[in-house]
């Protein structure tokens, strides 16, 4: 737990670099843009679509609501919540789509460069492999929640259901994201499963800021942060207590294993 308070205050004082910043805010304001145009446009047929289809469910649904204006005011309120938090994650995938593929590598760069130097990339994944795992987890984050939608009327669910699944959605992809570069293929794979409960936490904990205004716009990017600080910590403690060379940033990223160590003055007087 104090690992993932850590890696949320590194990411919040990552937010105060200006080559950060930009690549923080550009994904949140065109998904936002996108999903609320169709939003508007949209907005009418959606709501009197999924009217229509509890009407017509069956079990005398659509009677019920005809012979009661409360009940049927109601249901139409409901459907109105539900629709608008059904945008919620189109707007979070989005927006987590293009941080993963296009602003997470460059923001990447900059905060290794600064806070993880010390670290040797050993690159066990690839750019390829980075785009390949976002598209099968955005696919199986879209089967999850297609399956789901008709229990969303149910109060607590439209909520509950996105938030743990965009939680799972993160540590996937950014989880794979965030060790690509630095990470050889055994630490890419061992790392991920030893701190899979840690990552699902810190999934869960950022994928709340999609439903806080104004924070929602940079919450996919500040989770992508977050992920990299606390994944390439973990990967440097396992390297040091592993006892794999570090790499000294002051040197020019020569290895602080491979520098000549003296002898003290007593060894060299054994040896002659």
């Amino acid at each position: 737990m104090r690992a993932i308070f850590i890696a949320l205050g590194r990411s919040l004082r990552s937010l105060l670099r200006l080559d950060v910043f930009g690549h923080l805010i550009w994904p949140g304001i065109v998904s936002g843009l996108l999903w609320l145009t169709v939003a508007i446009l949209s907005w009418s047929m959606l709501i009197g679509g999924v009217v229509r289809w509890i009407e017509g469910v069956g079990w005398g649904i659509g009677d019920q609501l005809s012979a009661s204006t409360l009940a049927g005011g109601v249901v139409v309120f409901l459907v109105k919540v539900t629709v608008a938090f059904a945008f919620v994650p189109l707007f979070y995938v989005t927006s987590l789509a293009l941080v993963a593929l296009v602003a997470l590598p460059m923001m990447l760069d900059r905060v290794a460069q600064r806070d993880y130097a010390d670290l040797e990339q050993r690159r066990g994944g690839s750019n390829m492999g980075s785009v390949v795992n976002t598209l099968v987890a955005l696919l199986w984050f879209t089967l999850v929640i297609v399956a789901s939608l008709p229990l969303w009327l149910i109060p607590g669910v439209s909520l509950i259901v996105p938030v743990l699944a965009t939680g799972w959605l993160n540590q996937r992809v950014f989880g794979y994201d965030a060790l690509m570069r630095h990470a050889d293929r055994d630490e890419l794979v061992r790392l991920r499963q030893q701190q899979r409960p840690s990552l699902l936490l810190l999934g869960g904990g950022t994928s709340l800021l999609a439903y806080v205004p104004v924070l929602n716009i940079i919450a996919p990017a500040l989770s992508g942060l977050a992920f990299v600080h606390f994944l390439l910590e973990a990967l440097r403690r396992e390297r040091q207590v592993r006892g794999v060379s570090i790499l000294d940033p002051e040197a020019g990223g020569s290895s602080l294993a491979g520098a000549p160590v003296p002898l003290p003055a007593t060894a060299i007087h054994r040896e002659e």
